[in-house]
């Protein structure tokens, strides 16, 4: 079962191969990303036609670059899986088109994936594979949430963000304090030369008693710090960026910490860009080593949006039972994207 995944959500356009013989974890063969954040910079961030111009420009040739790595040819593709949502309505349907083409032609059948599980299933590419069930931490773009974990399809919400997510206060704030575009990696960049504790910030719904996320209000009060600095900001930037992602992190390890300890579960998985934050695995890694817990990450390079996790969550999906592939064979190869696809609804019957 040779599996070509295309991703084409937001900036980033990836395709992969992975095979899904029998029953182990998809194995990756082949993948070849593109991304646009060089394009996007002078904009101050993503526009959302170009992304979908430039799309349509990388697909095929990065199809051909994972073929070449993986040493086969097309016609030796099984399904076709693609991002169906959620994301930028154009960029999606590049890929949702490019996919069931390339179907149509080789009459194979075609499978629309979540983006967020995706993310989610993304560590089991890595050298440590998790095992279910865990808790898992999905902090992606406009997405914070805990979940628990039982198997493919079946997930269980403990809680999301209330308003902007991690990934949004790391870019918003960075944008605050003039770092440019992408902002996150930027603050992370800048915090390492800052002192964390120079600034007290809120962590908000720290001690709510649930697993929700709020960063409205950390990216308001990073706001008025920086007013209140006046000229004094460029010198004490770091400080403020250290500070910043100091308050994000604390939340984000809490908020896991307290998920395992009510759940009772002993393994947690990190998923989504910022899950590729340093000074987060640092704390999470402490933070579970102490209690004799497992974390488990994708690879580094496989945290941001890519082919490979589309690729490898349509494979665990077909190896366990949770989509027809004959019902997408031969003709009829129509298709729609999700722009808005709660991963909730993924979640089989309990």
């Amino acid at each position: 079962m040779l599996i070509l995944g295309i991703e084409s959500s937001c900036d980033e356009t990836g395709v992969a191969l992975v095979d899904a013989s029998g029953s182990a974890v998809p194995r990756l063969l082949g993948h070849a990303l593109h991304s646009q954040i060089e394009m996007h910079q002078a904009y101050g961030g993503v526009v959302p036609e170009l992304a979908s111009r430039d799309h349509i420009r990388r697909v095929l040739p990065l199809t051909e670059a994972a073929l070449q790595q993986a040493g086969l040819a097309l016609d030796a593709v099984d399904l076709v899986a693609y991002t169906r949502g959620p994301g930028l309505a154009g960029a999606l349907l590049v890929g949702a088109g490019v996919a069931c083409a390339i179907a149509a032609a080789l009459n194979k059948p075609t499978l629309g994936v979540h983006h967020l599980e995706g993310h989610l299933l993304s560590p089991f590419l890595s050298i440590d594979p998790p095992e279910f069930p865990f808790i898992a931490l999905l902090v992606s773009g406009g997405h914070t949430q805990l979940m628990r974990v039982d198997g493919v399809g079946r997930y269980a919400l403990l809680g999301e963000t209330i308003d902007d997510a991690a990934g949004e206060a790391f870019d918003k704030s960075a944008k605050l304090l003039g770092l440019g575009y992408p902002g996150g990696p930027a603050l992370s960049r800048l915090a390492q030369q800052g002192d964390p504790e120079a600034f007290k910030l809120p962590r908000p719904l720290l001690h709510s008693g649930d697993l929700d996320f709020s960063f409205a209000g950390l990216k308001t009060a990073v706001l008025t710090q920086a007013k209140k600095l006046g000229d004094e900001l460029a010198a004490r930037k770091a400080d403020l960026a250290a500070s910043t992602q100091a308050a994000i992190v604390e939340v984000l390890v809490k908020k896991s910490v307290a998920a395992l300890k009510q759940s009772g579960l002993k393994r947690l998985v990190v998923a989504g860009g910022v899950g590729a934050n340093a000074s987060l695995r640092e704390q999470l890694n402490a933070a579970c080593a102490k209690r004799g817990w497992r974390v488990h990450y994708p690879e580094l390079h496989l945290c941001t949006d890519n082919g490979a996790m589309i690729a490898l969550a349509a494979g665990m999906r077909v190896q366990a039972g949770l989509t027809d592939r004959a019902a997408a064979t031969g003709t009829g190869y129509a298709f729609d994207v999700r722009p808005r696809w709660p991963l909730a609804e993924l979640s089989l019957p309990t």
